[in-house]
């Protein structure tokens, strides 16, 4: 990564790429408004230099030749009131690649350059605009795939998680505070021991809280994974089809059709639900087949839910059987049992409380998206902690619990406060890194550099 200087004006399109009505490029730096200039035409030849803050304008891009690029709108937002706490002018052009790349050309040709992945927010951060949790809020909030995804990561963003680590920094600061009031008053009868237990307590207990369901959260931030599976031809792709309302996986009568995992992503209920169609369990010499299979099997673990697919047209193997008997042993928590094929005559009543499903004339396909709305709910709903974590955060409040256990071991025999105030400092430390007040140039490009450009 070459260095950046943050005097530097850059431009980046805030906006998808691809056609639509309209784009939205930013345009930051010290000579944010002179660079601009050089392109722009404001009606009654206005300057950029003599307008307010804060303000939209009418006006074209013009390229070397004095021809149009596009018409478009400025809006002029002048330091320290923006963003990035520098000038800043956005764009809002038609959204066409060819007009994007020339506007973006003629800034470059009068002295910007690209943005690198988050380097608005970036700035943002180094400005002192947000700190680096609401930096990294940003980018949950932009890529939330359910609806409390979306709206712990704007709380966090609004400084939740911020005003956490400050009220943790206080109690720790207290019991720091009171150690190092203890030197003070060695000689005289005052003993503050219960008041530092009861602080560095509070601040494990607090720890503890928000870490406990960490492993959870990837539900909460990727939405729900559901994994169909079954033995072959027990009509899982017609139903994958059903349940994604439209045609994905390859439906016929030969068994093991689908030999590799397809995979659908669609929004409902207020999430993002992956849908994922698994080849058929049975015994092969096929290797291609196998290697399908156990990809089946791993499906299985990482899924959310299983629907686990038995068709009731055909009597079933002890194979079969056995392998249905396992999946529900092993993941019985996750599994909704669905009897497939009920059109056709039944041969099987494996799993008398399975429902009962048709794909072919859509009989039991309403109750069975109800059952996965339900259980959806109850997955989601179980999740009580009040933030959203990213592994960084993650990484470091479990570094931070270490010396605290050590504290509050030492609090249960005669306190040594001297050695308990450096442990105390450790503990700061390690909570300033948290909150980005003490990080490193290489750990701050590392949290920026998973951002898309143009945020």
């Amino acid at each position: 990564m070459f260095e950046v200087r943050d005097e530097e004006t850059i431009i980046a399109q805030c906006t998808p790429s691809g056609s639509g009505a309209i784009a939205l490029l930013r345009v930051s730096g010290e000579n944010a408004l002179e660079i601009a200039q050089k392109f722009a035409v404001l009606p009654h030849k206005k300057f950029f230099r003599d307008l307010p803050s804060h303000t939209i304008h009418y006006g074209q891009i013009i390229d070397e030749s004095n021809h149009t690029i596009d018409h478009v709108l400025f809006l002029l937002m002048r330091a320290p009131q923006t963003f990035t706490g520098q000038n800043t002018i956005e764009i809002t052009c038609h959204n066409n690649p060819f007009i994007i790349a020339a506007i973006i050309n003629q800034a470059i040709k009068h002295g910007a350059r690209i943005a690198q992945r988050g380097e608005f927010t970036k700035r943002a951060f180094l400005n002192k605009k947000i700190d680096i949790t609401q930096a990294e809020a940003i980018n949950e909030l932009i890529h939330a795939h359910t609806e409390q995804a979306l709206k712990k990561s704007l709380t966090q963003l609004e400084g939740s998680f911020s005003h956490w680590i400050n009220k943790i920094e206080e109690k720790l600061l207290h019991a720091l505070s009171l150690c190092e009031a203890s030197f003070e008053f060695v000689e005289e009868d005052v003993n503050f021991d219960q008041q530092i237990k009861l602080s560095i307590h509070a601040v494990i207990q607090d720890i503890v809280h928000i870490e406990k369901e960490y492993d959870h959260q990837q539900q909460i931030k990727e939405g729900i994974r559901i994994a169909l599976i079954g033995s072959v031809n027990a009509g899982k792709s017609a139903l994958f089809n059903k349940l994604i309302k439209t045609e994905r996986a390859i439906v016929t009568e030969i068994a093991g059709t689908t030999r590799d995992v397809i995979e659908a992503g669609i929004y409902r209920n207020q999430s993002y639900i992956t849908f994922v169609d698994t080849a058929g369990l049975r015994e092969t010499e096929e290797k291609i087949e196998q290697e399908g299979i156990k990809r089946s099997f791993k499906e299985a673990e990482k899924a959310d839910i299983i629907l686990l697919i038995i068709d009731s047209s055909q009597k079933l193997s002890q194979l079969e059987e056995n392998l249905y008997n396992s999946l529900i042993k092993q993941y019985q928590p996750k599994v909704i049992p669905i009897a497939s094929k009920i059109d056709l005559s039944q041969q099987n009543n494996f799993i008398p409380d399975a429902l009962k499903v048709s794909a072919l004339t859509n009989q039991g396909i309403d109750t069975l998206e109800q059952k996965i709305k339900e259980k959806m709910n109850a997955l989601l709903n179980n999740y009580t902690a009040p933030y959203l974590l990213n592994q960084r955060q993650f990484k470091l409040l479990e570094q931070l619990k270490k010396p605290l256990k050590h504290i509050a071991k030492m609090t249960h025999e005669t306190i040594e406060h001297e050695l308990l105030s450096i442990h105390l400092r450790d503990a700061l430390e390690l909570l300033t890194e948290l909150s980005g007040k003490s990080l490193s140039d290489r750990s701050i490009d590392d949290i920026f550099k998973n951002f898309c450009v143009g945020k």
